[in-house]
């Protein structure tokens, strides 16, 4: 796992993101393990302090459970969770944005669809 860090967002919160975007796209599955709060520090040369409590805002928001011992665990229905959180983020907060943006530059659904059918 690599990152670069935003100045804008704390670490943690940056970390807590690719977690979950993780989980959404399926790299880290329900279920598995999430690499130790160790290991994540080191390879990403961040205070342990600054992984630990990404992790645990996974486990205030019922993402991740601590298996004393064993480490940290994907919970059952998580992505699910996240997408839909995900997705209400997007509506509330990205898209209003983009459209304001789409109607200053004078584009209209037909010019974005016909973009999209490019790629």
């Amino acid at each position: 796992m690599t990152l670069e860090w935003k100045e804008d967002q704390p670490i943690y919160r940056q970390l807590r993101d690719k977690v979950a975007a993780q989980i959404i796209k399926g790299s880290i599955k329900e279920g598995e393990p999430l690499p130790s709060v160790r290991n994540v520090a080191v390879d990403l040369q961040i205070n342990p302090l600054t992984a630990s409590r990404a992790y645990q805002e996974l486990v205030d928001e019922h993402l991740v459970e601590k298996k004393r011992g064993l480490g940290m665990y994907v919970l059952k229905g998580a992505r699910s969770k996240l997408l839909t959180l995900e997705k209400k983020k997007f509506l509330e907060e990205e898209w209003p944005e983009i459209q304001a943006r789409v109607q200053a530059l004078g584009l209209d659904v037909k010019d974005l669809i016909k973009n999209l059918k490019k790629k």
